[in-house]
């Protein structure tokens, strides 16, 4: 498992309320959709990042974490496994705390570079399942 309690703690209570969910559109049949709801519920704002840069939850969407004109905070990420290697790197490059992998998302080496680079990361696991055990 990658991401012990201590660090899924520090994720969803210290490191900031910007997120970033890599993924998300307005489909509403999509777990992106469905997280980033339980996200504002518990007071985070979501930043949906998707090629079609679709407004969603009444938030902007931008089409890349490059495109984003403010600091993130957390970069979630809801993308095949394959793809989710060079969201980590991007979200280093832009000053991310933290990169947060969601369950079946899995690059041991984004994971290694991720740390490397001084994020926290988690990875399997999902922020609307651990959020609500923390308050």
């Amino acid at each position: 498992m990658y991401g012990d309690s201590a660090t899924i703690r520090k994720i969803l209570t210290e490191l900031g309320d910007t997120w970033a969910i890599v993924g998300l559109s307005g489909n509403q049949g999509r777990a992106a959709y469905g997280v980033a709801t339980v996200l504002q519920r518990f007071g985070k704002r979501i930043v949906p990042v998707h090629p079609k840069a679709e407004t969603v939850h009444g938030e902007q969407g931008y089409p890349s974490l490059d495109a984003i004109p403010f600091p993130v905070d957390v970069v979630d990420v809801f993308v095949n496994s394959d793809l989710a290697g060079p969201v980590a790197d991007e979200a280093a490059a832009i000053g991310a705390k933290a990169v947060w992998f969601q369950l079946g998302v899995i690059d041991e080496g984004a994971y290694e570079r991720a740390r490397a680079a001084g994020l926290e990361m988690v990875m399997d696991r999902c922020p609307a399942i651990e959020i609500p055990s923390l308050r």
